[in-house]
């Protein structure tokens, strides 16, 4: 003969839902102590399963993301770097320029927390629900031109476009040859008002000519990446070497061009 917490049992494995099993039994006591109504129990029950299933989720979307190192806004350091505001990263943070499909450009120098905080920013985005791809600027190449030279690009903008977010990471660090230039300018183009970007650079918006080898082909970028974004500028010394007497070559250049 069966039982409440026999049925509760079988009947979670049929929902696929095995948690709702022992969360029902925890809140049973809980319930019958404080007098909670049956739809007071229920609505409990359900928020523990449905906040399980959020968490384990959001770690899926966190391992998918590729972010190698994973990074979050509360470990970052906000008084190493000033340029970062709070209250403009906590607004980041609560993800609204996704839903308007608007990009985050992290400017500055090597060791500044540009990745930090692209990383964290994706970690929330993934928390919030949101399909989240990393990689540096070059890998986003190699991949495009992958799928350019076996006739699967147009497939793989599209793809990509079901995504709402894309970290492009490090543009700058090395020049892009023609080709690369067109296949990266092919991307953002395709996200420009429909997906977000956050892209992280060493170079100002002025040094861009140099990397992808054509000023025109820069600008037209630049002009979509920043027509719907919010653009940050971190100056200083790299937080990798504060315990340090060191100074990267770049930092002074570099901070003076920001």
């Amino acid at each position: 003969m069966s039982t409440p917490t026999s049925d509760i049992a079988y009947l979670s494995r049929a929902l696929k839902a095995p948690r709702i099993r022992e969360s029902a039994a925890r809140l049973a006591e809980q319930a019958r102590d404080a007098g909670w109504s049956h739809e007071e129990y229920l609505a409990a029950v359900l928020a523990t399963e449905v906040t399980s299933r959020e968490a384990s989720g959001a770690s899926i979307r966190i391992r998918a993301a590729g972010f190698g190192t994973v990074k979050t806004i509360e470990d970052f350091n906000f008084d190493h770097q000033p340029g970062a505001k709070r209250d403009t990263i906590a607004h980041l943070a609560t993800g609204t320029y996704l839903q308007a499909a608007s990009n985050v450009v992290l400017l500055g120098p090597p060791g500044t927390g540009k990745t930090h905080l692209a990383i964290g920013l994706g970690v929330k985005a993934a928390q919030q629900g949101h399909r989240v791809l990393f990689a540096s600027a070059t890998d986003w190449v190699t991949r495009l031109a992958d799928a350019h030279h076996t006739g699967r690009l147009g497939a793989e903008l599209k793809r990509l476009r079901r995504y709402p977010l894309l970290i492009v990471d490090e543009v700058g660090y090395i020049p892009f040859e023609p080709e690369a230039a067109n296949l990266f300018f092919q991307l953002v183009s395709s996200r420009y008002e429909h997906a977000s970007i956050i892209l992280t650079s060493n170079l100002p918006f002025a040094r861009w000519g140099d990397v992808f080898g054509d000023h025109a082909v820069a600008s037209a970028m630049i002009d979509r990446i920043v027509h719907h974004a919010e653009v940050l500028t971190l100056k200083g010394n790299s937080y990798r070497l504060k315990d340090t007497n060191l100074t990267l070559p770049s930092e002074k250049t570099e901070n003076k061009a920001h």
